[in-house]
């Protein structure tokens, strides 16, 4: 499993249903593209949910790596990158994936919790840490599914979960909008440890 993000931090003015009328225009373009597992398309509102800013922040999932490279280089990435620029991909490594009590009900919110591996720490305790991290937000009330990946280049881990209601009490992170979901290659997505 594979992870990617790039995200637009739109001015503090920015009408955010533009964004919503462009994911309900073409959100559905990728809801059977090969490779894909999970596209979220997520938005932060400024004021809203603690977000300090407007953001367009789409976050993937994919079962295979040939997906991703068909999406950033036959054409799919260039319709954002002529609207918005070209951003930065974040892309991380798989370390564990659940599907949480509610699979299969729409996603409204998204939380993604960025923090550092810690310097010195043994990794082989991290990963283990990360993979019952995992289990607990998808055992978690109202929990579709949770994600942990690793930049190994930054060394940060990330967390990801999507919650069909509100973002549960304590969670950790910035909480997103999910607008729509596209999920071909759901089911492809190996759970568990990814090693």
């Amino acid at each position: 499993m594979h992870a990617m993000q790039y995200t637009f931090t739109l001015p503090a003015d920015y009408p955010m249903d533009v964004i919503r009328q462009r994911v309900a225009r073409t959100g559905h373009l990728l809801d059977d593209w090969p490779g894909l597992g999970l596209k979220a398309y997520l938005i932060r509102e400024r004021e809203k949910d603690g977000s300090p800013v407007n953001q367009y922040a789409p976050f993937y999932l994919w079962h295979t790596v040939e997906g991703m490279n068909s999406f950033l280089w036959e054409g799919a990435f260039q319709r954002p990158t002529d609207d918005f620029g070209r951003p930065a991909v974040r892309q991380w490594t798989g370390l564990a994936y659940e599907e949480g009590g509610v699979a299969g009900t729409p996603a409204r919110r998204a939380v993604l919790r960025r923090r550092p591996v810690p310097e010195g720490a043994p990794l082989s305790e991290t990963a283990a840490d990360a993979v019952r991290e995992t289990g607990r937000l998808a055992a978690g009330d109202g929990a579709l599914l949770a994600a942990a990946v690793v930049d190994t280049g930054r060394w940060e881990l990330v967390h990801f979960s999507l919650h069909a209601g509100d973002v549960p009490d304590g969670a950790e992170g910035e909480v997103f909008q999910v607008l729509h979901s596209s999920e071909p290659g759901r089911a492809l997505l190996p759970r568990g440890r990814q090693w």
